[in-house]
């Protein structure tokens, strides 16, 4: 069904070499026409391992998620690409229900599917109470300011690929997620949500694993729902 359709998907990767293999290999087979890994300046065997799992591997050793994801677009301009799928390399997401997410863009028309990481979904632990905070703060001020009602900030997401070109991603780090939702809220770009499963992630998280990492994540996603306020 998707074989004509030019899929991407594109994975950001800080230290993964233990989890990169489980969602390379979790991808349903034959949908996806770029499968990138963005090696983000890991110092483990994370670009190897996701090599012999079939990748194509790109390297930014500027850290930031926001940054592994621009690395990844700016490969994509070079290639006809109809939709990018963006997921994380820790094997906290379902890769499998990139399928749903993608029927949801081609069957209910819509340019941008978030991945909602349901409560009765998620395994317990798999979230800790500032994220679910902050994702409830977030998306109550995104509803406020702009109109739009998203329930969560989920990095799983689906978006055409033109209208992520009409974006024009700027941000380097924690706010990535939360730019886009901000920028698809402001192009009243039509949407829709897909509940997905969630699972402790493999390792510790470099965000919410630590007090500063959630703290630094927390101030980033606040000051960019501000920024674009104004």
């Amino acid at each position: 069904m998707y074989k004509n359709n030019r899929i991407a998907v594109i994975i950001p990767a800080y230290n993964e070499e233990n989890s990169i293999s489980k969602v390379i290999n979790d991808i349903p087979s034959g949908i996806v026409d770029h499968l990138i890994v963005v090696n983000n300046n890991s110092k483990d065997d994370t670009a190897e391992v996701a090599k012999q799992c079939g990748a194509i591997v790109l390297d930014q050793p500027e850290q930031g998620y926001g940054n592994a994801c621009l690395k990844g677009i700016s490969y994509l301009s070079k290639n006809e690409v109809e939709i990018v799928v963006f997921l994380d390399a820790d094997y906290s997401d379902y890769p499998e229900y990139i399928l749903p997410m993608l029927d949801a863009i081609f069957s209910d028309k819509v340019d941008f599917v978030i991945g909602n990481r349901a409560s009765n979904l998620r395994e317990s632990g798999s979230m800790t109470f500032p994220q679910i905070a902050g994702n409830w703060l977030a998306t109550k001020l995104i509803k406020i300011i702009w109109g739009y009602k998203f329930n969560d900030l989920g990095p799983f997401r689906a978006i055409r690929y033109t209208v992520l070109q009409k974006m024009k991603m700027q941000d380097r780090t924690y706010g990535w997620t939360v730019e886009m939702q901000i920028k698809a809220a402001k192009m009243k770009i039509p949407f829709t949500e897909v509940q997905v499963p969630y699972r402790k992630r493999v390792g510790i998280s470099k965000i919410s694993g630590t007090i500063s990492g959630t703290l630094k994540a927390g101030y980033k996603i606040l000051w960019t729902i501000f920024k674009y306020s104004f």
